[in-house]
């Protein structure tokens, strides 16, 4: 197991050094430029800006400077907030975009894994077509019109959570369940149907043919 994860790991170094190379000749390839604005820039000061961003010389020079830089941790200044760097952008979002990923994310596990498995225990009732129905709806609606409903009812006509903000708990309750909300939707079909097709094989009827209750076959074997 250890050898093969090391060999993973191994693989996603050229990966990585693709990946990032092409990205960055794509962008330099496609029209326009950071500093194209509706006032035309004079051109001293064009050439200026494209030496600070290491924006001038052929394409694969600047490939060479974007790799020397990006191996010394060095992103170089931003093109949106001029006074910054993105090493300083990076530490500022990052640690917010990733809680609200980790418990996005465990949310929408929680919630596909409940709904998907509830549906697919009780196939062809009630419980299935709500729970589908709601999945459904959850697939359909995206994030930018969750967002409002919730603040809407959470936020203004019942205020329990701030409609903004970072720093307390009840910040994140609102922004991880519009993120969840999707993602634990398409959870849930795929739990579905996967538990559909579990609850048929063989060591499943065996199971239920050696008494084995519901919930221990559901819970410790199905799921």
């Amino acid at each position: 197991m250890i050898p093969f994860l090391f060999r993973r790991l191994l693989w996603t170094i050229p990966v990585l050094v693709i990946v990032i190379s092409c990205t960055f000749l794509l962008i330099r390839l496609s029209p326009g430029s950071p500093f194209v604005s509706e006032r035309n820039l004079d051109p001293e000061v064009e050439k200026r800006l494209l030496e600070k961003y290491d924006l001038d010389g052929t394409w694969l020079e600047q490939l060479g400077n974007y790799w020397g830089n990006l191996l010394q941790g060095n992103l170089g200044v931003s093109t949106q907030y001029r006074d910054r760097t993105v090493v300083e952008i990076l530490k500022q979002t990052l640690p917010k975009s990733a809680a609200l990923g980790f418990f996005a994310l465990g949310l929408a596990l929680a919630i596909g894994i409940f709904a998907g498995s509830l549906a697919a225990v009780h196939h062809n009732t009630r419980t299935d077509r709500v729970a589908m129905l709601l999945a459904l709806l959850g697939i359909c609606l995206p994030s930018f019109v969750i967002a409002p409903i919730l603040i809407l009812l959470f936020a203004i006509i019942i205020p329990i959570f701030p409609v903004a903000g970072w720093g307390a708990q009840a910040h994140l309750i609102l922004p991880v369940l519009c993120l969840a909300l999707p993602y634990g939707a398409y959870c849930s079909r795929l739990m579905r149907t996967s538990m559909l097709e579990t609850l048929g094989q063989n060591y499943i009827l065996t199971a239920k043919a050696k008494g084995v209750s519901q919930i221990t076959m559901i819970y410790k074997h199905a799921l």
